[in-house]
């Protein structure tokens, strides 16, 4: 702390310097700068440009070098002395404010995987179940949204006749079996990760924003690429089935207890890192 003090008194007793060194201004980086651009310019103009640009260019390099080389080019400035005192008329240090929906879009806890596939499952009994009930109420058969189904992977479902798209298939049942099982699996999965970033009212975020939006983008998507299964669809009840999902999968997830991110987490313990009174112990070790 003494050499600290010295070393401040001497820098606060030296003498300010009179005059300082600056770099000398100089013309030669212009010089250089507009012959390479006639060097270039003459390659569309005339070979006449070119050599100019060629000389400048040469000259603008040899002035450049001359005024760095051997010893760098420099003038004297006088220093003015001039006292700077920062002050503030203000008595009260002001804070920035902090929205409270600050790590909203991080959240610290998030739901185990195990619950986003609950989650999932059980969303889609509940859309399967509606989807049937459409399927016994408007068509008079629960087959006919299952072959609609299958018929979004498998285009040989649409080919069925009148009466055959309202019969029981192995091969439209399997597809559809698989492919909605997959699909609510990874929807479940997405419905873990998101419904933290919106604790407040996920519900609202499951059960009705998600399935309207994606509806709306799967109306749009069919209607281009296979207006012919977009005809069969009742999109009324679609978009019901698709409220369904998301309310039973948000409520399924929501139910499960949170576990914390990796961002609560210091570098140490995410770095491996065993340091005592930082990392807790291992089962069946004590620590003094």
């Amino acid at each position: 702390m003494s050499t600290l003090l010295t070393s401040q008194e001497l820098r606060k007793n030296s003498p300010a310097p009179s005059e300082i060194k600056v770099p000398a201004p100089m013309a030669w980086p212009f010089v250089l700068a507009f012959g390479f651009s006639l060097l270039f310019a003459g390659l569309v103009t005339s070979s006449s440009v070119s050599l100019l640009g060629a000389v400048l260019s040469l000259a603008g390099s040899i002035g450049w070098f001359r005024e760095v080389f051997p010893l760098e080019h420099e003038e004297s400035l006088t220093v003015v002395p001039e006292e700077i005192r920062i002050t503030t008329e203000r008595r009260v240090v002001e804070r920035v404010p902090l929205p409270a929906y600050q790590r909203a879009w991080l959240p610290v806890h998030t739901y185990p995987i195990s619950a986003g596939v609950k989650g999932g499952l059980a969303g889609s009994v509940a859309m399967a179940i509606l989807a049937c009930t459409y399927g016994l109420l408007k068509a008079g058969s629960i087959w006919y949204p299952i072959n609609l189904l299958a018929a979004a992977v498998y285009a040989e479902s649409l080919k069925l006749s009148a009466t055959q798209l309202y019969s029981f298939h192995a091969d439209s049942f399997a597809i559809a079996l698989g492919l909605h099982a997959v699909v609510s699996t990874l929807v479940g999965l997405l419905y873990g990760a998101m419904l933290p970033m919106f604790s407040r009212r996920p519900i609202v975020l499951g059960g009705l924003i998600v399935p309207v939006l994606w509806s709306g983008m799967l109306y749009a998507i069919l209607g281009l690429l296979n207006p012919l299964l977009a005809s069969h669809i009742d999109w009324p009840w679609f978009i019901a089935s698709q409220v369904a999902f998301g309310i039973v999968a948000g409520l399924v997830v929501t139910r499960h207890s949170r576990m914390p991110t990796r961002e609560n987490l210091s570098f140490v313990i995410r770095a491996g890192i065993e340091a005592p009174g930082i990392t807790p112990p291992r089962e069946g070790e004590t620590r003094p």
